[in-house]
């Protein structure tokens, strides 16, 4: 028997303080490896992740765990910091593999991501008979579910194509916008979010101009100043950015510092800092984009989140994504679909799945396309609003602000073509 997980690199596992009964209590738990940046400039973003991951594994595993022929297993997860960066990844990938663990996730860095499906695909081959597969919560470079497809990666976040359609139809509303100002990470999403926001404001609203265009290192800014004073002096109206984390937070402060007035169209402008950075300063300018937010609406949706802050009652804590339980949901569900926890069969039961929503209470519904292994999904673009006002019963992170629907759009009207060719398992 090989030596427990749990004394391996840095990772540390977490179980549900549940008691399985004494026969479950015996079965081998089935671990979820997460691969993040738990320490380093993108700390605070893994660790949300780490949060919505232990939550959703302490759910199924209240309702008995994962069953299997052989009994009930519960599900374990095991961290493993990457630091945020690729060869770290690998690094803690490697170890995963070599204890024999099969699910995988990770999502805070598309680069890192490519990494990791291509170490994946040369283990997979390789050693058939210890593979794993990849979930994906948030790497969202569109080319890992096209060009770079592979049986073994599934994406539960919707790709920047997708992101990017709904912010602009919300953009393409609004008339009396005229210069837009264009800055990302440069690394390969924000690279494809700024050329991409480019191409589509030329598309769909050819009478905006982009007045600057700027690409800055990921993670190593501390001092945005110099980049909002430039976007003050181009008189944008609007920013557009997939910036992410404290690069998000720190950008979107020093725009407050400066005096620059205008709009930001964010993919994750509605946590992580930025909302209580800004104030009132935020209120009807930050734009958000996620398949869920606190104030939807609902009483699944209510419950949700007033279950999420019992169990991590911090205000700083306080970051629910539908899209991580749904990817574990889905993951329990392929599991006992496949009566086995071998990658393979779960992929094989994972590839074109619905998820029909009712383990979260209707919420999450949607489709893993087995032609990419995209999840298809409704998306809501939000704006911020002060808690109280119409629309907004939450605030988000104890700012005293949240964000209301702006357009909710359908599965339908989100997905987009792909252009997978998917090699077989």
């Amino acid at each position: 028997m090989k030596p427990s997980f749990l004394g391996c690199c840095v990772a540390a596992a977490v179980l549900s303080s549940l008691t399985f009964s004494a026969g479950a209590a015996t079965l081998v738990p089935i671990r979820l490896g997460l691969i993040e940046g738990l320490s380093g400039p993108f700390g605070n973003a893994g660790e949300a992740v780490a949060r919505n991951l232990q939550w959703a594994v302490e759910r199924v595993n209240a309702r008995g765990g994962v069953k299997l022929p052989d009994g009930a297993h519960p599900l374990e997860l095991v961290r493993l910091d990457s630091k945020g960066n690729a060869e770290e990844a690998l690094s803690v990938l490697k170890s995963a593999l070599d204890q024999d663990v099969a699910f995988v996730a990770q999502g805070n860095s598309s680069a890192v991501a490519a990494a990791l499906i291509d170490a994946l695909n040369k283990h997979n081959q390789r050693e058939p008979a210890r593979q794993a597969l990849f979930l994906n919560y948030s790497a969202v470079e569109p080319s890992l579910t096209n060009e770079k497809c592979s049986p073994w990666h599934f994406r539960f976040d919707a790709h920047a194509d997708m992101r990017l359609g709904a912010l602009m139809d919300v953009m393409a509303q609004d008339s009396a916008l005229k210069r837009v100002y264009l800055i990302g990470q440069d690394y390969s999403f924000g690279q494809y979010v700024v050329r991409r926001a480019q191409e589509l404001i030329g598309q769909r609203r050819p009478d905006v101009s982009v007045v600057g265009q700027e690409m800055h290192p990921i993670g190593r800014v501390k001092d945005f100043l110099p980049y909002a004073t430039k976007i003050k002096a181009s008189g944008a109206q609007a920013v557009v950015t997939g910036n992410w984390g404290n690069d998000l937070t720190l950008l979107v402060k020093a725009a407050r510092e400066v005096g620059f007035e205008g709009k930001f169209y964010t993919f994750y402008g509605n946590a992580l800092g930025v909302p209580g950075t800004l104030g009132e300063a935020g209120v009807d300018r930050v734009v958000a984009l996620a398949e869920w937010h606190p104030n939807v609406g609902g009483k699944a949706s209510d419950e949700l989140v007033q279950r999420f802050r019992q169990r991590f009652p911090k205000p700083e804590d306080d970051y629910l994504h539908v899209r991580m339980q749904v990817m574990v949901e889905m993951l329990a569900q392929a599991i006992e679909r496949a009566k086995s926890a071998e990658a393979g069969a779960v992929a094989r039961a994972l590839s074109g799945a619905r998820y029909d929503g009712r383990t979260l209470g209707g919420l999450g519904q949607g489709v893993m396309r087995a032609g990419d292994h995209q999840f298809i999904q409704p998306l809501y673009v939000s704006v911020m609003r002060k808690a109280g006002s119409e629309g907004v019963r939450f605030d988000v992170e104890g700012s005293g602000y949240g964000f209301r629907t702006l357009r909710y759009l359908s599965a339908a009207q989100t997905e987009l073509p792909h252009s997978c060719k998917m090699p077989a398992y």
